[in-house]
């Protein structure tokens, strides 16, 4: 008998249908993968099985038994423990203080620091997180933050556990840590919901798919037996095709950023050159330097440098507005907290950057505005009415938009910092010929990813950094995944002999 349970449930959002028909059943001991692309309705299942929203029609079941009126209280009293893609950590408070959010130890009716940092400490361990758990968690990287987001479901002790793209923010050896924690996890009986966009991970770990296209379920079946291939012909309803837009070798082209002995953050003596037409990854491992590189040079994190030229500048901008003047545009890992305003209308967020250039006295063109939002709606394949609130759209679409909306300040470099991270697989298609085109416009894109194909594919060179510095620079001829790993790791790739 599962633990949890969708009895053909449908969901509708002002009219529109999200999620039609669909059943689906979590059993003890498995670990059950949710697949579909962005906007399939794989969300809205998963706050309808914690309770977070209200089925419209068709019933949840806990043990066997429906539920009449789930709500979050009830989930957690059940053992429903959910880790979403976009974290629910409280900043100021420390890592202990998070984990045991909503579930504090009493003593006396007052909370039990000592029970409960016992209690964080061991699933802790459990995460391999090793920081002192009075670390405020705004301090951490993104990824050890995915880990405390991981050590709160599991302090709770779930009988369910739901993780939406839970590796999208880790270091490959925090992924193998949490692999290996599932495999314990479902030896234990814990009955384990996996929604990611990495399909090597779901072939590796996944026993049953289920799998969503336009809120339908077309497909609940065993994995075993099915490859990568297939499960993506599941999702688009057609075969995956080439992921990657064909390279074409670029002209030499003149320099738009210069640095020399550039340091930011945990970034030391740094040399780089980013050219017209270009897209130049920055690879390695998680918390290397890589963000703090971006940041420096767009002027959000103070930076210096023995010598800097940007754009028309024989120097570091020092401030994002500056940066913005000399011809740079940042789109940020976390698009829903840095990158969009998402109460705000697509419109709004497309022209959120062009307003501040507009003189206060001077009346805006409303009309004006909508042309060009529809424009480059139309250009980055935006998928919406432009009127609807941003957290309306699927996470590719709102990827798209951050990136849209800095288009008409015509940008000379492009900072994007994993822009791919927790999309779908056409997003994914779509948001790389976008990023080939730009360059091949004349744009120099910078592309921070922790996809290490993605860097090999897409880019003309990779600057892979370690311990804060670049440990290689790889040209297109000699890129591949071993020469980005070996790099990042600092051993030498294995040499074939001829």
């Amino acid at each position: 008998m599962p633990f949890l349970a969708a009895r053909d449930v449908s969901k509708a959002f002002f009219g529109n249908p999200v999620l039609r028909g669909v059943s689906i059943a979590l059993m003890p001991g498995q670990i059950h993968a949710l697949l579909g692309e962005n906007g399939a309705g794989k969300s809205t299942l998963i706050n309808l099985l914690s309770g977070a929203l209200a089925i419209d029609s068709g019933a949840i079941e806990i043990d066997g038994q429906p539920i009449s009126n789930m709500s979050p209280q009830a989930a957690r009293k059940a053992g429903i423990a959910v880790v979403q893609q976009e974290l629910s950590l409280t900043a100021s408070l420390s890592i202990a203080e998070n984990i045991g959010l909503g579930a504090y130890p009493r003593r006396f009716g007052l909370i039990d620091y000592a029970a409960l940092e016992r209690g964080a400490a061991a699933v802790c361990r459990l995460v391999g997180l090793k920081e002192p758990l009075s670390t405020p968690v705004g301090l951490l990287p993104l990824g050890r933050r995915q880990m405390v987001e991981i050590a709160k479901a599991l302090y709770r002790k779930p009988r369910v556990l739901i993780l939406d793209e839970p590796t999208s923010s880790l270091s490959a050896s925090e992924t193998r840590t949490l692999i290996e924690l599932l495999g314990v996890l479902r030896c234990e009986g814990v009955a384990i919901l996996y929604i990611s966009h990495r399909l090597n991970e779901v072939m590796a770990i996944g026993e049953h798919v289920t799998v969503l296209k336009d809120g339908v379920r077309t497909a609940d079946q065993p994995l075993a037996g099915t490859d990568a291939a297939g499960l993506v012909r599941l999702m688009v309803g057609r075969d995956p095709g080439d992921l990657f837009p064909t390279w074409q070798p670029s002209a030499q082209t003149p320099t738009v950023v210069s640095l020399s002995g550039f340091c930011a953050g945990m970034v030391r003596d740094v040399e780089l050159t980013v050219r017209e037409g270009e897209v130049l990854g920055i690879g390695g491992l998680v918390g290397q330097g890589q963000e703090d590189l971006l940041l420096g040079l767009y002027g959000a994190l103070p930076a210096k440098a023995a010598s800097a030229s940007v754009g028309a500048a024989q120097e570091l901008p020092g401030s994002v507005p500056r940066a913005n003047s000399l011809g740079l545009a940042y789109i940020p890992a976390d698009r829903k907290r840095e990158g969009l305003h998402l109460i705000h209308s697509i419109l709004t967020n497309i022209m959120l950057p062009t307003l501040s250039r507009i003189p206060a006295l001077k009346p805006r063109s409303r009309s004006s505005e909508r042309r060009i939002a529809e424009q480059l709606a139309t250009r980055f394949m935006i998928k919406g009415d432009l009127s609807r609130p941003a957290q309306a759209l699927s996470g590719g679409n709102q990827q798209k938009v951050a990136l849209a909306k800095w288009m008409p300040q015509d940008p000379a470099v492009l900072l994007l910092n994993d822009p791919t991270r927790g999309v779908d697989v056409e997003t994914k298609r779509e948001i790389y010929a976008l990023l080939r085109n730009l360059a091949a416009a004349g744009k120099a894109v910078v592309l921070l990813s922790s996809d290490t194909p993605e860097l090999v594919h897409l880019c003309d060179r990779v600057a892979v950094m370690r311990e804060g510095r670049i440990s290689a620079l790889i040209e297109r001829q000699d890129l591949s995944e071993e020469a980005i790993v070996s790099a990042a790791v600092g051993v030498e790739p294995k040499r074939v002999a001829a």
